[in-house]
């Protein structure tokens, strides 16, 4: 195929940066060799247990190794995600996988404990994922599926889902436990963390708390973040299974340094860590309550959540308007209530056992204020597009997995998803003088979706895959009613509410002597259509059909006891199909390499430390790939120690330097001295390096 020839040219220009890091793996083993001491593997044997090669479960102890230079970081735990930022630490970050820049979380499924995270309709993006809620150091594991061969994710499928699931204890002792820890750090950064659990009420708690300050790098702004996390848990035995109850809330407030033109910095009119509208920011609160029950055979949740966002921001200066600016405000405030029914059974088919699973999902979107505002300073000038939405869905699957013989299974499975949305125009005549009544409306679409796999046991140590499967995402409500564009009053046509997507791999998984687990995917996707609505300019773009292909391996290997390196390699070929004559067919931000590569030390002398180095390519910017970014690579390292109930740790984020951008664009902006709008490469460049301590006492 054209993506392997094409992966092998490209894989000489990251072959120095693997043989860099080899140097530091054989380094490290040298050392690690002194002490020893047995340590939990982080990365889970999925032999006998994934339905494709690339699904897997990572600990939580993987996570508190690492330095993380934001919330949203743990994704990266998923082999082959970049999670990058261009718009201030409180907004939902930006996530690269399998060829899709999928902005802030279209065609990737989030959930935590059973609640979803991705935000249908909202107001900045389709499948907007906030991750900031999350403290890193509640969450337990983390179970990723890459592709949609998954029965029980519906939508957002496409890409693949990640899976959080929270602590219900602080350790392993039946004892009360717990800890206090501080960091503080370069550009006033200062962290506060309370962890711990206790028994009560016939049950167990665990609690959960996190106040974080910073005010960033920046020249013009004092970014001014001030978050506040709380995570409440009780589990109990009710009812022959295992009952929790979660109460988890989250307020942020912050000051935004947006992506800032090359021009602005070529000139000297700021330096890279400038801003141009010094007044963009936002405010995001979340709280929620779930309730999940599980028994050996059932599972069922419940979970309710609020959420609300206002975020400023100014992409073109004044490209529209040379005496405002183009600053606009961004308002979602919703309710979402949903459940979750699961239910496995075993049984026997021509004398051999079968696995059927069952499974459904409600889930009711009430959003009250959806819209879109022209601002200057943050001060309301008028409404672009202003709705409320009701968008409800309702899900059901079944999967059932049979043995053929001892050595091959295979895998069934389908799904039915139907989605209904009502539109209600708030905003009447916007500022531009149109009458936007005629853009609500009812719409209504269903989905069925067909997967099935072919997994090969070679033996205790090797698995071969076939996986195949039909994914989809919904499109924002919005797009599916429109009429007319809010800002010209040009006729716009309509979206179609459900996108289905069709992907397919070959993979291999090994977990070898209990030191080196392997695994190799080759997959394709093909998407029936990009169409999103944007929240930026209140209407929807078009873009025609894709597909994409690639290969991916990683690699966990366990040196010694107390150290275990890994290496991951992603290299995906993106482009738009049936494109015009003259037209590109890149599409713009699908990165085609991505190289992630780690060492982690645990000594029994109480030293631990890892270090983690980020690599990717260079990518398209527009479609016809001419104008395209530079590669990215940067490399964090956690050093700390524990001596008896004290923990010391030291994090130095950007360890190198590295200047280069954390994410790119290519648009048309206007600075105020100019005076018509200029097509330039538009930025974001990585932090630089900063140093955090940090100090934890348990008790």
């Amino acid at each position: 195929m054209l993506f392997l020839s094409n992966a092998k040219n490209r894989l000489c220009g990251v072959a120095k940066v693997i043989c860099c890091f080899g140097l530091l793996v054989h380094a490290s083993w040298v050392l690690a060799h002194i002490e020893e001491v047995e340590v939990v593997a982080a990365r889970e044997n999925q032999i006998g247990q994934g339905v494709s090669a690339s699904s897997g479960v990572v600990g939580g102890d993987e996570i508190q190794i690492r330095a993380l230079q934001r919330t949203g970081s743990v994704l990266e735990l998923v082999p082959g995600m970049v999670v990058t930022q261009h718009s201030g630490t409180g907004k939902a970050n930006q996530y690269f996988l399998r060829g899709f820049n999928r902005d802030h979380g279209t065609d990737f499924a989030t959930s935590i404990d059973g609640m979803p995270i991705n935000m249908r309709s909202h107001g900045h993006g389709q499948g907007y994922t906030d991750l900031n809620f999350i403290i890193p150091e509640a969450i337990e594991k983390v179970a990723y599926k890459k592709g949609a061969y998954y029965a029980e994710v519906g939508d957002f499928s496409g890409a693949g889902s990640a899976e959080f699931f929270t602590r219900s204890r602080f350790d392993n002792s039946d004892a009360d436990s717990g800890s206090v820890g501080l960091e503080a750090g370069e550009d006033d950064y200062y962290r506060a963390l309370v962890l711990a659990d206790f028994s009560a009420l016939n049950g167990q708690w665990f609690i959960a708390t996190e106040h974080h300050k910073n005010q960033g790098p920046w020249t013009d702004i004092s970014e001014d973040l001030n978050k506040h996390n709380l995570l409440l848990k009780h589990q109990r035995n009710w009812r022959g299974g295992e009952l929790d109850i979660a109460l988890m809330a989250y307020d942020n407030q912050w000051n935004s340094a947006d992506q800032i033109p090359q021009r602005a910095v070529n000139t000297g009119l700021i330096d890279e860590f400038g801003s141009i509208d010094t007044t963009v920011g936002g405010e995001a609160s979340r709280y929620s309550l779930s309730a999940q029950w599980r028994t050996p055979h059932w599972q069922a949740g419940l979970y309710a959540i609020r959420s609300d966002l206002n975020l400023w921001s100014n992409f073109t200066y004044f490209l529209e308007d040379n005496v405002n600016g183009d600053q606009f405000e961004q308002v979602d405030s919703r309710a979402i209530y949903g459940g979750t029914l699961r239910h496995e059974k075993h049984l026997q088919l021509f004398n051999r056992p079968v696995t059927l699973r069952l499974g459904g999902e409600l889930r009711y979107d009430r959003i009250r204020d959806v819209g879109l505002f022209s601002s200057r300073d943050r001060l309301r000038l008028g409404a672009i597009r202003r709705d409320s939405i009701n968008e409800g869905s309702v899900g059901s699957y079944s999967e059932a997995t049979m043995a053929i013989s001892d050595q091959l299974k295979a895998v069934v499975a389908v799904r039915y998803d139907y989605f209904d949305f009502e539109v209600d125009d708030k905003a009447g005549v916007n500022i531009n003088g149109r009458d936007l009544s005629v853009n609500g409306g009812d719409e209504n679409d269903d989905k069925w979706s067909f997967k099935a796999g072919l997994i090969h046991n070679i033996n205790s140590e090797w698995e071969l895959y076939g996986s195949l499967g039909q994914g989809f995402h919904s499109n924002d409500a919005r797009g599916t009613t429109i009429r007319i564009d809010p800002d010209s009053g040009d006729a716009v046509g309509r979206v179609d509410p459900l996108v289905a997507s069709f992907g397919y791999e070959l993979g291999l998984r090994g977990f070898i002597n209990d030191r080196i687990n392997l695994s190799l995917a080759a997959w394709a996707l093909e998407l029936d259509s990009e169409l999103l609505f944007v929240g930026d300019a209140g209407n929807t773009e078009a873009s025609g059909a894709s597909e994409r292909e690639g290969i991916e391996l990683t690699v966990y290997y366990r040196l010694s006891e107390s150290l275990t390196a890994d290496l991951e390699y992603a290299y995906a070929d993106s482009q738009f199909k049936n494109t015009e004559p003259g037209v590109g067919d890149d599409i713009p931000g699908a990165i085609s390499e991505v190289v992630q590569a780690g060492l982690s030390v645990d000594m029994p002398s109480g030293w631990f430390g890892s270090l983690r180095l980020r690599y990717f390519g260079d990518r398209p910017l527009e479609e016809t790939g001419q104008v395209r970014s530079d590669s990215s690579t940067v490399v964090n390292l956690r050093a700390g120690y524990v001596y008896e109930q004290w923990l010391f740790k030291l994090d130095i984020l950007n360890a190198l330097e590295s200047d280069d951008h954390d994410i790119d664009y290519f648009y048309e902006s206007r600075l105020a001295s100019e005076a018509a709008g200029v097509e330039d490469i538009h930025y974001h460049i990585l932090e630089p390096r900063t140093v955090r301590l940090g100090v934890e006492y348990t008790f």
